[in-house]
Parts: structure tokens; C-alpha cells; sequence
């Protein structure tokens, strides 16, 4: 049985700075939001849903016991809905939307939401203090690096140099801010509102005034995450690779952002169910895990995914690869040989933002919304995520 997309509506992405416009929002708050748009835009959705499925990578605090349960009831949607949260790092937005379509596919379930919430600004990253993060002797018999080293390790293995990336950092800003002037994520955004006053209608992290100037003016940040245990662990497992140069900063890396993003996924039987017919057919979907020290799991599980499905890049007219550091977008690109003009076409997280758990359904949004936009048939959603993993997607617009 078939898995189709309904419907997808994201926040904005707010600034992590304690004076980010969505800091005061709650994560349960964010996703009630996009609960309640979808609600009016799908106005039988509650009485068939069947299943929330949220991607949330700290989960503790406002975002622990199970984010999707707790943002289901206080909504205000029907008890019989479950709700499952779910982790797979940055990858997990998409993964849910992976999930959502498994269980469709399988006629367990016809109709269910997925997605993802991030509020990194009330939840900071690490603050659950994983055993990768807060226990080196579990770091170094896994082999857990600082995705940032991870980053300046893909540069190495591509041959990457500096001003490479910082000229792929400025095309990132440049592409997503001409996208927003021309409002190209208008159909999907939801603005937030407080105490019934928009508070954003925008993503506020793209900086228009990114340029090759500025961004040489920035200091290498991950230097200080490489300990001699770290450089003994690099030079056993990948010795190729144990010579290399700190090139990633904080203005060629992907800024943190608070938001959340849903989309409803279900079979050919939700058409009558929800009074509408799908915009999209989702083709594949695949999970992969590489070397933990590398970010190579997206580009492989684009790789393979395209091979299971008799399909190549040049099918796809849209790829929203996620800039897990500019390395591994100006690797890909390398290695694939694809257009510029298909290869995230309005920018990426290192303008807009990663909302670690939210990303991936916020991309997905953003490929509807380009396919929309150019008329094209094929998409291709992938990203990496610590400790080596993969996820992508291949989508069909109808």
C-alpha cells in the first residue's frame, strides 16, 4: 500500500540567542500551533488521525516524556491518538515522516501526523548530557567525535579548502534570503503568534550581508574539541585522514534554531478520510549508519536510496541536502556532478537554521514547496546525524 503527503506546515526558525523572537514559546506550544493549522486546513483530521510522530533530539526538561503524547493531548485532539517521540539525532524529523510511512504501508494505520520540535533555546544541545557527550570512556571505545572535527575530516577526505566552504556558506544566505524576499516558503510557514501578537512570520537567522570578506575574518571553532585521545582515535581508525586543518567556523557551520514542523502522511484511503488529495507520493525512504567519525551517512543513503529505486540524480529536480557543515554539501556536490539550480535551489541550514530534531520535516516542507513552485516531479530529501547516520527520502509530486 502507498504512502502519500496530505498536507505540511512549519514555524518559522527562530534565533537560540535568549533574545530570539520564539524563545518564550514553549516546544509544547510550537507544535499545538501547526496542530491547530493543520485542524483548519483539514478540518476532518481529528476525527481520523490516528498516530503523531515527532522527531526531538533533547529530549529532557520541556521536550522529555514523550513531546508528541503531551503536544496531542494539550491540543486538544482525541485521547485515542498515542503519540511517539523519537531520536535519531539530526535526521529525525525525516525519519518520523519514515516511520509514518512504514506504518502506512503496512495497513496498520491510514492517517497520522510526523514531524519534529526543537526549542534549543529553553532545551540547549547536550543539556541531557548523553553518555556519547559526558562520558569519554563511552566516546572513545565508540568512537564519538565532536561533529564539528567530524566536519573538518570530511574537508580533508574531499580535498575541501577553506574559502571552498566559505564560498558555499555565502551561496547558502544568498539563495535562502532571495527566497524569502520572494516569499518561496509562504505556503508551508505558519507564523507564531504570543498572547494573540505575531511574534515571527519569517525565518530570522539568514543573514543578507554574508559575504567571502566576513567570513574569512572568523576563527577556526573546532580546534579546541580535538584532544590528544581524539587525534590517537583519528590516526587509528582513519590514518588517511590524521593530518588535517580546523577550516569550519561558526559562519560555514549550521546555526542552531528553535521551530517545528509537520506534515500528514497517509494511504489512498485518507483522500476520502480527509476530503483532499495527496500533493505528493512518497517513493522511498532509507536509513543507513557510516564510520561515526565521518559525515558521509547522508550522501551514501542518498546514494543507495536512488539505486533502490531505479532512479539518478539527474531525475531528481530538487535536492534538499542537509548542510551538516559546508563539507559535506560541497562533497556531495562534487561527487554527484549535480546543477546548482537542483542543489538545495533556496539555500540551507547554515542560512535558515537546524532545529536539530525539526530539520528534517522543515526540509520537507521546503521541497514541497520548490517542487510546487518549478512544476517538478521528483525530490530528494537527505541528511547526516552523529554517529555516522543517514537518512533519506525520495518524493513524487502529484
Amino acid at each position: 500500500m502507498d504512502a502519500y503527503i496530505y498536507d505540511a506546515v512549519r514555524t518559522p526558525r527562530g534565533s537560540t540567542r535568549k533574545n530570539g523572537s520564539l524563545h518564550d514559546v514553549e516546544p509544547i506550544e510550537l507544535v499545538t500551533i501547526l496542530l491547530n493549522a493543520l485542524q483548519n486546513r483539514n478540518s476532518t483530521l481529528p476525527n481520523v488521525l490516528e498516530d503523531v510522530i515527532l522527531g526531538c533530539v533533547t529530549q529532557i526538561k520541556e521536550q522529555g516524556a514523550n513531546v508528541a503524547k503531551t503536544a496531542v493531548t494539550y491540543a486538544g485532539l482525541p485521547y485515542s491518538v498515542p503519540g511517539m517521540t523519537i531520536n535519531r539525532f539530526c535526521t529525525s524529523g525525516l525519519d518520523a515522516i519514515s516511520i509514518a510511512a512504514s506504518k502506512v504501508h503496512s495497513a496498520s494505520q491510514q492517517v497520522i501526523v510526523a514531524g519534529g520540535v526543537e526549542s534549543v533555546s529553553r532545551v540547549p544541545m547536550f543539556s541531557d548530557e548523553g553518555s556519547w557527550f559526558s562520558q569519554s570512556h563511552v566516546s572513545e571505545q565508540s568512537k564519538f567525535l565532536h561533529m564539528g572535527v567530524s566536519a573538518d575530516l570530511m574537508a580533508e577526505l574531499g580535498n575541501i579548502n577553506r574559502t571552498q566552504l566559505d564560498a558555499y556558506a555565502v551561496r547558502s544566505h544568498q539563495l535562502a534570503n532571495k527566497a524569502q524576499q520572494e516569499n518561496r516558503f509562504q505556503s508551508s510557514i505558519v507564523p507564531v503568534s504570543l498572547n494573540d501578537e505575531t511574534i515571527l512570520a519569517h525565518d530570522e537567522l539568514i543573514r543578507e550581508n554574508t559575504s567571502l570578506e566576513t567570513l574569512a575574518a572568523l576563527e577556526p571553532s573546532f580546534g579546541p574539541f580535538l584532544a590528544k585521545k581524539h587525534k590517537e582515535m583519528i590516526a587509528s581508525e582513519l590514518p588517511t585522514l590524521a593530518e588535517f586543518q580546523h577550516v569550519h567556523h561558526v559562519g560555514n557551520s549550521p546555526s542552531l534554531a528553535d521551530g517545528a514542523a509537520l506534515v500528514v502522511v497517509g494511504n489512498e484511503a485518507a483522500t476520502k478520510k480527509l476530503n483532499k488529495p495527496p500533493i505528493a507520493k512518497i517513493i522511498g525512504t532509507l536509513s543507513i549508519a557510516e564510520h561515526p567519525m565521518l559525515l558521509l551517512g547522508g550522501q551514501v543513503a542518498a546514494e543507495k536510496l536512488l539505486k533502490n529505486c531505479h532512479l539518478t540524480f539527474e531525475d531528481m529536480d530538487v535536492i534538499e541536502f542537509y548542510e551538516a557543515y559546508a563539507a559535506t554539501a560541497v562533497k556531495a556536490m562534487q561527487d554527484w556532478q549535480v546543477s546548482e539550480e537542483t542543489f538545495n535551489p533556496n539555500g540551507g541550514v547554515i542560512a535558515t537554521g537546524h532545529a536539530l530534531g525539526a530539520t528534517g520535516a522543515m526540509m520537507m516542507c521546503s521541497l514541497l514547496d520548490e517542487l510546487a513552485y518549478r512544476n517538478g516531479k521528483y525530490g530528494l530529501i537527505t541528511l547526516s546525524g552523529g554517529g555516522g547516520v543517514g537518512t533519506a527520502m525520495i518524493i513524487e509530486k502529484l
